[in-house]
């Protein structure tokens, strides 16, 4: 695995988000360096759809800092994150599925040869892109003209994560990339975060699941009602503590203690009752 030098590649300084009154995000921090896969923890309503946001240019904090390489930087669209190499893929893929694997792993920047009008597509040059990308990635691909619906669910997110790597990423962002895959299905997406890591990329997993992201993941950031309740190395903590964490076990126990003594209450104001009707 490539290690970072201690420089985070992707860095957010207390991150606040709002619309209107309505608090998203409240003092978020997280850092992320090179070959580093962060897991990114939170229930529904956590905030982590508003952080991805954030960091992939959809809307800039209400306050807060990005910073990129330790500069600080505002994006004015998503392209324009994509362009200083964050990538995003998202639960909902970009992808074509009647389209050929090499036509969506390009998906508009195609190799080209020609001039002026005699420009064309390099469909041999393209061709052995895809193929040699998707097996650096772990995946053969015996006819890159095979439509990608045909592929898995799995092997379709390849695609998507292989793109973003020959493209320039080092921050790659994927959005709870195994939410709609079975056992077997999620642990090959598990196997292509592994293969970005290797290759010195900065990587964000989003996701609910626990059981998922504690293989691949070197810390663990966890997210509760727009808030963090801090970051965590794999060292640290084990699969069941950060799953304690992020369900909020202390409120859990402190609701069980409430509902403890509302039944006692009501078991005492009965037999008082009780008592008393006892001695009429």
């Amino acid at each position: 695995m490539m290690a970072g030098d201690g420089t985070p590649v992707v860095e957010l300084r207390d991150i606040v988000k709002t619309f209107g009154r309505v608090v998203a995000l409240s003092g978020v921090s997280m850092s992320v360096q090179a070959g580093e896969v962060m897991c990114l923890l939170g229930d529904n309503g956590a905030g982590k759809s508003t952080l991805i946001k954030i960091l992939s240019g959809v809307f800039p904090p209400t306050k807060g800092e990005v910073r990129l390489r330790s500069e600080p930087v505002t994006f004015a669209s998503p392209r324009d994150a994509q362009q200083r190499g964050i990538a995003t893929v998202h639960q909902h893929l970009a992808i074509q599925p009647l389209m050929s694997v090499t036509r969506n792993f390009f998906l508009g920047r195609e190799p080209t040869i020609g001039w002026g009008p005699l420009k064309r597509l390099d469909v041999a040059t393209a061709r052995r892109v895809a193929v040699e990308e998707m097996a650096r990635m772990g995946i053969e691909i015996r006819d890159p003209d095979q439509a990608v619906g045909t592929m898995s669910g799995g092997e379709r997110q390849c695609v998507a994560i292989s793109r973003a790597v020959y493209f320039g990423a080092e921050v790659l962002i994927l959005d709870e990339p195994t939410a709609a895959l079975g056992v077997r299905q999620a642990g090959t997406v598990l196997r292509y975060v592994a293969q970005a890591r290797a290759r010195g990329l900065a990587v964000i997993l989003i996701t609910h699941n626990v059981h998922h992201a504690y293989p691949v993941a070197d810390a663990f950031t966890i997210l509760r009602r727009g808030r963090s309740y801090g970051t965590f190395r794999k060292t640290d903590v084990s699969r069941e503590e950060v799953l304690s964490m992020m369900s909020g076990a202390e409120e859990l126990d402190a609701l069980e203690s409430e509902l403890e003594e509302f039944a006692r209450s009501d078991r005492d104001e009965a037999a008082r009752a009780g008592g008393g009707g006892a001695t009429g």
